[in-house]
């Protein structure tokens, strides 16, 4: 018993996410990648001490990095605590990482991270491949919530009276 109440513990399953990249962007493929850390940034991220609102992936000299994407500093770190903005790489299988470099060189892509997590004992970010979304777009979407939430409270009352 003792090990299935573990494994529904909340803190085990800390996951921070990109508030506005749904909004913002139209997500075309996702992938899991792994992430590069010090020992204090993992520490800060299972606090649920990060945040990568303005975070986004960029390859450079055939590796992709994630840029600015802010962790804390841990609490109890000593001076061997983190820089909170440093750039981190992100480890992919080569063929994803091929695969993302010729959508981003082709144009017209954006390498977002939508969420931070832990998957076990590892830290892990869901990247994807995401277009702009315009104005209009996103009106769109505002209105198919909104025609959403009423259907639900329709169907809700409709329920109730019976």
């Amino acid at each position: 018993m003792a090990a299935a109440k573990s494994k529904k513990d909340a803190k085990r399953y800390t996951e921070i996410r990109n508030a506005k990249a749904l909004r913002d962007f139209a997500v075309e493929e996702r992938f899991e990648a792994g992430i590069k850390l010090q020992g204090t940034e993992v520490k800060a991220i299972r606090a649920g001490r990060a945040q990568i609102n303005d975070a986004f992936g960029r390859f450079e000299k055939g590796d992709l990095w994630l840029m600015n994407a802010h962790i804390d500093e841990y609490a109890f770190g000593n001076s061997n605590n983190h820089p909170t903005r440093r750039t981190r790489k992100l480890l992919l299988h080569k063929h994803e990482l091929r695969k993302i470099a010729q959508a981003l060189q082709i144009g017209g892509f954006a390498l977002v991270p939508l969420r931070l997590y832990f998957k076990e004992a590892l830290v892990k970010v869901e990247i994807a491949l995401c277009t702009g979304k315009k104005l209009h777009d996103k009106r769109d979407d505002l209105k198919k919530r909104v025609v959403n939430m009423e259907m639900k409270q329709a169907l809700k009352q409709a329920n109730q009276r019976r």
